[in-house]
């Protein structure tokens, strides 16, 4: 069967749309190499995601039109802006971030009430991404307010599925960034030792990174986490909410932790997919596929894939983490993972530490947030504290 067959479906259909994960589960076994007009082909199998993943001289990252640094290129560009960008997520790095991590999350968690409802995703979730990410790239408190609206006005661009409007609020972020390095510049050698002020001091193959290179680093640092923080921190609140039980087992057992919430968000992905192109020929499962062919990889998928995981909403934290793909894997595997753990675990530590119990608000149904997105818009819930 060719690339150009009828479409298998379409990712932007109602039917989709009202369960993302359920549509996936029911792609990968009838149809795991899917082509549809909105993203030419998609993956769905874990065997298949993985193959695109380790072969990137026939699955290619260069997929945008724009500068993207470094998860749009590929060997040898991308091993150099790596070595770059690796060691801002260091364990040492990690570890003298930690405290100022822990601190905006026990903040946040302080806004829960002594016993009550509330709307988790815009009271905790949502603040708590906008805020760490601004710590850690050293930007200051007059940034928050414009970081929030900008990713409202971002989620709803990528929502509307309009180019050019996706495009208007690229360039607004990208020149909000712009004035930050101008302003550093304009410090000279009394510019913050930041992130920030790091990435501007950074060179590649001896020559110091353009404007440009330094806007998609940060683009990159910034898009993926705001989105991604704030959709894994109500997903697994979510999860807990509904299963009181392993609430009180995390906070009787903090070790385990890590290994939980990655197995959460194996469940129940934060990121639907990540794109591919070809650059020659290839059949996968029958199905052939041209080169120059843009290819989606389903994370959400791929990470509940039956073959490697048997039941898939089985909750187990003794599984090869190898095969959890909520990172990626191979060379273009994220670079921020370790940040991304350390927050998570932070804040999930210290919800667990806050509360006597929470639950979801009994007759309001959690809001789930549709494709590319994932996660909920809306999560209320019902939380209890210890008395004090």
């Amino acid at each position: 069967m060719t690339g150009k067959s009828v479409p298998d479906w379409d990712q932007r259909s109602d039917a989709v749309l009202a369960n993302q994960i359920a549509a996936y589960d029911d792609l990968r076994r009838r149809c795991p190499v899917a082509r549809s007009e909105y993203h030419n082909w998609s993956l769905f199998r874990h065997e298949d995601v993985m193959r695109a993943l380790m072969d990137h001289e026939t699955f290619s990252n260069v997929v945008s039109q724009r500068v993207s640094v470094p998860n749009g290129m590929d060997p040898p560009e991308h091993t150099q802006f790596r070595a770059i960008i690796d060691p801002f997520f260091s364990p040492e790095a990690m570890a003298a971030f930690e405290p100022v991590c822990r601190k905006i999350a026990a903040e946040l968690v302080d806004r829960l009430p002594p016993r009550g409802e509330v709307e988790f995703v815009r009271l905790v979730a949502e603040d708590f991404a906008t805020l760490v990410q601004c710590a850690f790239m050293g930007w200051p408190e007059r940034v928050h307010e414009p970081l929030r609206r900008w990713t409202r006005h971002n989620s709803e661009a990528t929502l509307s599925g309009d180019r050019e409007r996706m495009a208007r609020v690229a360039h607004e972020f990208d020149g909000g960034i712009r004035r930050l390095l101008q302003e550093r510049r304009d410090a000279g050698s009394a510019a913050p030792d930041d992130a920030t002020t790091r990435l501007m001091r950074a060179q590649v193959n001896g020559r110091p990174l353009e404007d440009a290179e330094i806007v998609s680093i940060i683009r990159n640092f910034t898009v993926g986490e705001l989105a991604t923080i704030s959709a894994s921190v109500g997903i697994i609140v979510e999860y807990l909410a509904r299963r009181p039980e392993l609430q009180d087992r995390l906070r009787g057992e903090p070790a385990i932790l890590p290994a939980a919430i990655d197995e959460i968000l194996r469940i129940h992905p934060p990121l639907i997919a990540n794109r591919r192109i070809t650059t020659r020929p290839v059949d996968i499962r029958g199905r052939h596929i041209d080169a120059g062919e843009r290819l989606t990889l389903v994370w959400a998928s791929a990470n509940r894939d039956e073959a490697v995981f048997g039941d898939p909403d089985e909750f187990r934290i003794d599984r090869d983490p190898s095969l959890n793909l909520l990172y990626g894997a191979g060379i273009h595997v994220c670079p921020g993972a370790p940040l991304a753990r350390l927050e998570l675990k932070l804040m999930i530590e210290e919800i667990l530490a806050a509360t006597r119990t929470f639950s979801l608000v009994e007759g309001s149904d959690p809001v789930r947030d549709v494709y590319p997105s994932s996660g909920f818009r809306k999560l209320p819930l019902q939380v209890e504290r210890p008395a004090t």
